[in-house]
């Protein structure tokens, strides 16, 4: 008994442990978001703010061009996701139902693409968008972004439509379904945990890219978030207070659309990483 009391004992010490090591960033992140700047600059570390101020995040929200901001990131991110996997869901089930030659070269190429850093071809993708007198404009962020994320949608998504029966697509064709059809009212419902995974990981990608957007948007107006997080820097050093209160802010909507698509995006990449 007291053997199989430790072989529970451990693994849930082990979760406590790396819990607490993942979670405390983001914990003194919103901690010192609270603290006065006295606190903050302090040489002793006050773990538990116990004189609670909003004036960081009044900053924050006051500052010029924040909101502005807030809704080129969302448009950007969106756009992407959502392109993204209206793109993936055609090639995904193309690639899991369908022989065709070039098929295997063809997946291929999205595992290489999906390795491959993308920053070897900043000069380049500034080069295009530049001679195309796209600088400063959302159009080629969101396109970029899209093509970020687009290997790894494909990919899950494929082994998440492989892993539907084939049997239920052509038991609805026998019924009198078109291939379109048993698409939509069969395979499509069967989806929601692989699309939910795949659009987490994408808004997630798109959310905090910051390189990207340094090079291509210079104008204050036409930039995102991330690169706006930079401008909390004066001459006398950072503003750790408004630095803080901007993150946790940046962070609110990848912490709720994760809170409200945890189940599904779990279950959709176990699924979509070991079938097909």
């Amino acid at each position: 008994m007291k053997r199989s009391l430790m072989a529970r004992l451990w693994p849930n010490a082990t979760a406590v442990v790396l819990f607490a090591v993942f979670a405390f960033p983001v914990y003194w992140m919103f901690a010192t978001s609270l603290k006065p700047t006295g606190d903050i600059i302090s040489d002793d570390p006050v773990f538990v703010p116990t004189d609670i101020t909003f004036e960081h995040f009044r900053k924050v929200l006051d500052a010029d061009h924040f909101w502005t901001l807030v809704g080129n990131s969302l448009t950007v991110t969106v756009l992407a996701v959502v392109s993204s996997l209206v793109i993936a869901l055609l090639a995904s089930f193309a690639l899991a139902r369908m022989r065709f030659r070039g098929r295997r070269g063809f997946i291929l190429t999205f595992m290489i693409a999906q390795m491959a850093p993308w920053e070897v071809m900043i000069i380049a993708i500034y080069m295009i968008v530049r001679d195309a007198d796209l600088l400063n404009s959302l159009v080629p962020l969101t396109f970029f972004y899209m093509i970020m994320v687009l290997p790894f949608t494909v990919l899950t998504l494929r082994g998440y439509v492989a892993a539907v029966p084939k049997e239920l697509e052509e038991s609805a064709m026998v019924d009198g379904c078109t291939r379109r059809q048993a698409f939509v009212k069969i395979i499509f419902p069967l989806l929601a945990p692989g699309l939910m995974a795949t659009s987490l990981f994408g808004f997630i990608t798109a959310w905090n890219e910051f390189p990207l957007v340094l090079i291509l948007n210079k104008d204050a107006e036409k930039q995102t978030l991330p690169l706006w997080l930079s401008s909390f820097q004066t001459t006398f050093g950072d503003d750790w207070g408004a630095t803080m209160a901007a993150s946790s802010l940046f962070a609110v909507p990848i912490l709720v659309l994760f809170v409200f698509l945890q189940r599904k995006a779990v279950s959709g990449l176990t699924s979509g990483a070991v079938k097909g």
